[in-house]
């Protein structure tokens, strides 16, 4: 059963996004009907034999109601012209006043108008990953993606989560998928999916597997049965946190020295050596040739610990020269970020290979 205050708060969101429109819509009404007024004032005046500056000169003067003296002796007519014009001008200005108070005190206004700016901030990423739920491990996974260089949008449907957040993200349903659509889906690089619930997270995992065949998807998973019905779901990982911290615990305790260098290299933003994947597309130089003809180590620096076959299969550790990379697999190597952009070079399908030495020139 959804979470009634939820859903109490998405209503508000609604209403403050409908009341935000309402005010920019009431606001541009207003101004509309202030220039109306003083097109028709100096029209009239025009009419009545005033130049067109006198004319504008005066009808300001009367709507303003500033006191100002008439530019010209009036007639009946224009008596009776002014007269219709102040009624006119003074409830329009007051009117404008109204606006302009009510969108400035209840903040609809700068609320959509902040939204805006957000939106087409987002609409302007592209590679980034969309965080869906910003709870413990949302903030976390954010704070790691940031630190690492990675543009990151925030999907949560509680304001209070987000107060404060300088990250680009929504104030939404993470479960709709026009709000999938707001992050960006169709350009971003992957989707962490953290929600509070696992049927919600299963219903979100479906919804962007729709919507982009090939996101990668990373999903939470409270309980260890609900893992594979994520996987069924089309996420591409289900990660159970309090499973991982047991099995780190338990690392630690047995083989210390490896658990803290895999935790260094893999977490550890202040040092620059890196275990990272690189994917070998499709016409990529390297597609088709043995692993000793490549000498990833002497043209790149990097040490290549393992190759993955292509459609996510087998990983096979520390390859044999003789293994022939196919177009679609991918290299685990571990190195320093120049060693590893000079790898990116070399797998290129038009890429020339590149030395490490000429990265540092």
């Amino acid at each position: 059963m959804a979470d009634p205050s939820a859903s109490a708060r998405r209503r508000a969101l609604l209403v403050g996004v409908a009341s935000g429109r309402g005010a920019l819509r009431r606001v541009g009404v207003a101004v509309g009907a202030l220039v109306a007024v003083t097109v028709v004032g100096t029209v009239g005046y025009v009419l009545l034999g005033f130049p067109v500056l006198e004319a504008l000169y005066q009808t300001v003067t009367t709507v303003a109601t500033v006191g100002f003296r008439e530019v010209r002796p009036l007639s009946t007519v224009g008596m009776v012209f002014t007269m219709v014009l102040i009624l006119l001008g003074v409830g329009t200005v007051l009117y404008n006043l109204g606006i302009l108070v009510e969108a400035v005190t209840e903040g609809h206004l700068r609320e959509y108008l902040e939204r805006r700016r957000m939106d087409q901030r987002i609409s302007g990423l592209s590679g980034h990953i969309i965080i869906c739920g910003y709870g413990r491990v949302g903030r976390a996974s954010a704070a790691h993606l940031r630190a690492t260089g990675h543009e990151v949008v925030v999907i949560d449907s509680d304001p209070e989560h987000l107060v404060g957040v300088d990250l680009p993200h929504i104030i939404g349903d993470a479960l709709d998928d026009h709000t999938l659509r707001e992050a960006g889906i169709r350009s971003a690089r992957a989707l962490i999916a953290t929600l509070e619930q696992d049927a919600d997270t299963v219903y979100l995992t479906l919804s962007a597997r729709a919507l982009r065949s090939d996101l990668v998807i990373v999903a939470r998973a409270r309980t260890v049965d609900a893992k594979a019905k994520l996987v069924l779901a089309g996420a591409n990982r289900a990660v159970n946190p309090q499973l991982i911290g047991g099995r780190r615990m338990a690392a630690f305790a047995l083989h210390p020295d490896v658990a803290e260098f895999l935790d260094v290299v893999l977490h550890d933003e202040e040092v620059d050596y890196r275990i990272e994947q690189v994917r070998v597309p499709e016409g990529s130089a390297l597609a088709g040739r043995p692993i000793g003809d490549i000498d990833v180590t002497g043209r790149s620096g990097a040490q290549l610990l393992a190759v993955r076959r292509p459609q996510q299969g087998a990983f096979v550790p520390n390859p044999p020269a003789t293994m022939v990379v196919e177009a679609g697999s991918t290299l685990i190597v571990f190195g320093d970020p120049r060693q590893v952009l000079a790898l990116h070079g070399l797998v290129g399908p038009q890429a020339e290979p590149v030395q490490p030495n000429e990265l540092q020139a």
